[in-house]
């Protein structure tokens, strides 16, 4: 025979010696509230014997039917448990009801009563204190819940011997009304017990100890990336199921080497659990996404210019547009078969991209410009100058004017202060560029260049 099968017997025995005292003095003196007592030491009984018969199938080993294992027999057997609690607490509450309601049966108190309420009150108290001192010893949550167990049947003792006295001292409605109380202990015993065995059936995930699994992943160094951590629990066993991300390069070795570490940190955290570690690549930052693809798509012959890569994620999507620049003199079916192909160089060299748009453009070609002189320039410089020392506050540093085939275009320097982001100075000088070509429509183009300065 198992242990855990010696255990469970050794308490059928000792709710049969319980129920026994209780029962045979809450016949003979006519109280309720020790029958009630029998019963609610019933509730041990019948928790003995269903966990002395449900463990012998749960101790079964996996099988191709069951490749978990058999624990969830013991809390089957502790939700069938629970409903019986619910009907007896509810009978007994009836009775007690019953008898305050009507004319009160005539309870004797005498002195052998107080004895077996006193033995059980005994048995009662120690068992209490000896779960005590062991949990706090071995730290068991399990050996914690039995002593609290213990703890509510002696605050159902007292409450039948506090009935004793008041019955002794003419109060004969005090018998029901421990009764009650004795009820209301077995109804809240059995509505916890069911909440934990249908939590479990259900497969909630227990909360402590999903919260010690991910901060023994998580103290892992190197550090792990932890992407997913489900549990779930069996028979008092913990059922894991991770998935971490590494390297894309990572070697199998490595690999197996950190899904090993993974698993000995969570049994470490929950002893006896069983462990499933999945390894994943990880996804590349969006920078150096957007270097391989542009790496990529300029290895395709033909492409000449690519600007405008952008890295977007939508949902669990990734995907990548780019602006792509081809000569000028290609017709749009040879244009479209090359960018076709750049679509799929970058596919190829990130497998982990859903979907590549491109847009073309043609490549403009060399132009011919002259420097216009300065009397012709005039007013347009007085317009450059007065929109940068307005926006920024300072002189512009450099400043010249190209007359090309499409128009004037004004090439100047932008002081802006050092310690600016780069996404500022670039804002200062969009902002500049913009005041200039709404002021003076003539100017086609502006060339702004940014440079450390008071800004």
């Amino acid at each position: 025979m198992s242990p855990q099968r010696r255990t469970a017997l050794a308490s059928v025995v000792a709710a049969c010696v319980l129920i026994a005292i209780k029962l045979v003095a809450g016949l003979e003196s006519g109280s309720l509230g020790l029958v009630s007592e029998a019963i609610h030491s019933g509730t041990d009984l019948v928790a003995a014997l269903l966990t002395f018969l449900a463990v012998g199938v749960a101790i079964r080993p996996a099988d191709r039917s069951h490749p978990y294992g058999h624990g969830k027999a013991e809390h089957l057997a502790a939700l069938a448990e629970g409903a019986i609690l619910v009907g007896l607490g509810l009978f007994v509450a009836a009775l007690a009801v019953r008898r305050l309601a009507g004319p009160h049966p005539e309870v004797d108190a005498s002195w052998w009563a107080f004895a077996a309420v006193g033995a059980v009150i005994a048995i009662d108290l120690s068992r209490t204190l000896v779960s005590l001192r062991a949990a706090r010893r071995y730290e068991s949550a399990a050996l914690a819940a039995n002593a609290l167990h213990f703890a509510g049947d002696l605050a159902g003792s007292i409450a039948v011997l506090v009935g004793f006295v008041a019955v002794r001292a003419g109060a004969p409605w005090a018998d029901s009304v421990a009764a009650l109380f004795v009820s209301a202990l077995v109804l809240t015993a059995a509505g916890r017990l069911m909440r934990q065995n249908v939590d479990v059936l259900m497969d909630r995930a227990p909360s402590d100890a999903h919260a010690a699994a991910r901060r023994a992943i998580t103290a892992l160094r190197p550090p792990v990336e932890l992407r997913r951590l489900r549990l779930r629990e069996a028979g008092g066993r913990h059922f894991a199921d991770v998935v971490i991300g590494l390297a894309p390069g990572a070697a199998v070795a490595q690999a197996h080497a950190v899904a090993d570490a993974v698993e000995a940190a969570v049994e470490h955290a929950l002893p006896g659990s069983d462990v499933v570690v999945h390894v994943e690549p990880k996804q590349l930052a969006d920078d150096a996404l957007r270097e391989r693809a542009l790496a990529a798509a300029l290895a395709v012959p033909s492409v000449r210019e690519i600007h405008n890569v952008t890295v977007l994620r939508v949902g669990d999507r990734t995907e990548v547009s780019l602006h792509l620049k081809l000569p000028g003199e290609l017709s749009l079916e040879e244009a479209h078969g090359i960018a076709t192909e750049v679509e799929g160089a970058i596919r190829e060299a990130l497998p982990g991209v859903d979907d590549v748009q491109t847009h073309l453009e043609p490549l403009a070609e060399a132009g011919v410009g002259h420097a216009p002189s300065a009397g012709d320039v005039e007013e347009q410089a007085e317009v450059v100058r007065r929109a940068v020392l307005e926006i920024t506050g300072a002189e512009v540093r450099a400043l010249r004017f190209l007359r090309t085939d499409a128009g004037l275009v004004a090439y100047l320097t932008l002081p802006v202060d050092a310690g600016a982001a780069l996404a500022d100075a670039h804002a200062r000088a969009a902002q500049v560029k913009a005041r200039i070509r709404d002021t003076h429509p003539e100017i086609v183009d502006v060339i702004v260049h940014t440079e450390p300065g008071p800004g």
